[in-house]
């Protein structure tokens, strides 16, 4: 690979006179399987193989990518990148620039305790079928489930025209767990999804039994729960709620590509925009994290990136030609889902440190307020704005966990809530995910348990 990699950058410097040029190549063997009730739906196994070419040429960008690795279509596709950089140059009104970078010789190798391509699909699907008989086992009322598994192992080869050249395997686990019940006119839904980079013993750490225990129980236990107050009160978040306002609220606004295009943080450098129990690190050197890796898809060293400490924003996630713009070091947060796409601004392992709160000191304090313990889903905007489902949540009465409430839903503006974030817990999770920023990339995030001394209450999200 590295022979066919060169040839390419010679050609890239040589006849097309780039100002910067990287190849990616990436071979990779997936297997996807989805399980409705107890029905195979889909079963696949497959291998993929293909290069990406970007090249720097008159201050432009140009890309493509080919999945046929002979000569004569790596020239061509190498042809199509530059032509569509000068077509870019022509409109551009700065030219693009990016920071310098040192270069990098190394070979990354993966090795876990079980390999997930060396695992039958036959096993899969019935750790999988385990999950489904203990859901649909649980309780009458449950409606349905649905069970999403895919694994990625294989390797990708990079080298750019500094003389760097990396060889990286990668290795995926991950599953998503959904459940269903009713009884009259009340439909609950509960999710728990797993996800690691060490390998397939993750069902060993989370057994597929437990899993499907917790994923029926969470949804019947739904069923007799109460509606929430809708209005203002404190709350106590659990780390998986922690996790998604940290990554949907904040983390996004803080990709610098995001940020340049409008997001609030763009002129909050070095000002304080939370209150000073909140520190939040991107970090993608932690061992297993879903987001972890040691170099990104610009050949960037991956590493844990202070974003904010004590409430100032001290830096944002950068790739190369961001971390030019702002004159700082690049991040390692450049990412490509595939070989089919260009490396943009992406998160790692994100999360709020933690401090020195038990669970039982958060709670105290509170004469009324909700504890929500994990979260449905998200969404936040540039100008700030955010909405969280929460699909698990405790009504707190004086200072004790109350009765269990559904169809939750926290919103509001990002920097004003994390002003209001008062205690921190001194526990930690991280919580895997899948995040689209119009391509999927795999990430987790988390925390501790904070408590906000007050956010918007309402109902489902």
């Amino acid at each position: 690979m590295e022979d066919v990699l060169n040839r390419i950058i010679n050609l890239a410097s040589q006849r097309f006179s780039v100002d910067y040029a990287e190849a990616r190549i990436q071979r990779i063997s997936k297997t996807y399987i989805t399980l409705k009730e107890r029905r195979i739906e889909t079963a696949k196994e497959g291998f993929e193989s293909g290069v990406a070419i970007r090249v720097l040429l008159n201050g432009a960008w140009g890309f493509a990518s080919t999945c046929i690795l002979t000569m004569e279509n790596l020239k061509n596709a190498l042809t199509e990148a530059c032509r569509m950089a000068i077509a870019a140059s022509r409109q551009i009104k700065t030219p693009v620039e990016i920071a310098e970078t040192k270069a990098i010789k190394d070979k990354v190798s993966v090795k876990p305790q079980k390999n997930p391509a060396q695992i039958p699909i036959e096993e899969k699907i019935r750790d999988l079928s385990s999950i489904a008989k203990t859901i649909l086992n649980y309780d009458s009322r449950i409606c349905g489930c649905t069970i999403d598994y895919l694994d990625i192992v294989g390797t990708n080869y990079f080298m750019n025209s500094r003389g760097t050249y990396i060889e990286q395997d990668m290795l995926y686990v991950w599953s998503r767990v959904t459940a269903t019940a009713g009884e009259a006119s009340i439909l609950t839904f509960s999710r728990e999804e797993i996800g690691s980079t060490a390998g397939y013993e993750i069902f060993d750490i989370n057994h597929p039994e437990n899993i499907g225990k917790k994923t029926a129980e969470r949804a019947i236990n739904q069923l007799k729960a109460k509606s929430p107050r809708g209005g203002r009160y404190p709350v106590v978040l659990g780390p998986n709620v922690v996790g998604v306002f940290v990554h949907e609220a904040f983390g996004h606004l803080a990709e610098a590509d995001l940020t340049l295009s409008g997001s609030v943080l763009m002129d909050k450098l070095g000002e304080k925009i939370a209150s000073e129990n909140v520190t939040i690190y991107d970090d993608g050197t932690i061992y297993g994290a879903f987001g972890s890796f040691k170099y990104d898809d610009e050949g960037v060293p991956s590493q844990r990136t202070l974003l904010v400490k004590g409430g100032v924003v001290v830096n944002l996630m950068h790739n190369l030609e961001t971390a030019k713009k702002f004159n700082v070091e690049p991040t390692g947060n450049a990412r490509a889902e595939s070989f089919k796409y260009a490396p943009i601004i992406r998160m790692r392992n994100t999360f709020l440190e933690p401090r020195d709160y038990s669970f039982e000191e958060l709670l105290e304090d509170v004469k009324f307020g909700y504890y929500l313990k994990s979260f449905r889903g998200g969404q936040a905007n540039l100008d700030g704005t955010f909405q969280v489902g929460i699909q698990e949540a405790y009504e707190i009465i004086h200072g004790e966990i109350g009765a269990l409430v559904r169809d939750v839903s926290i919103s509001g503006n990002t920097l004003e809530t994390l002003f209001k974030v008062d205690a921190v817990g001194k526990d930690f999770e991280l919580s895997p995910g899948r995040c689209g920023k119009g391509q999927t990339a795999f990430v987790s995030d988390g925390g501790p348990h904070i408590r906000v001394r007050e956010v918007i209450v309402g109902g489902s999200a």
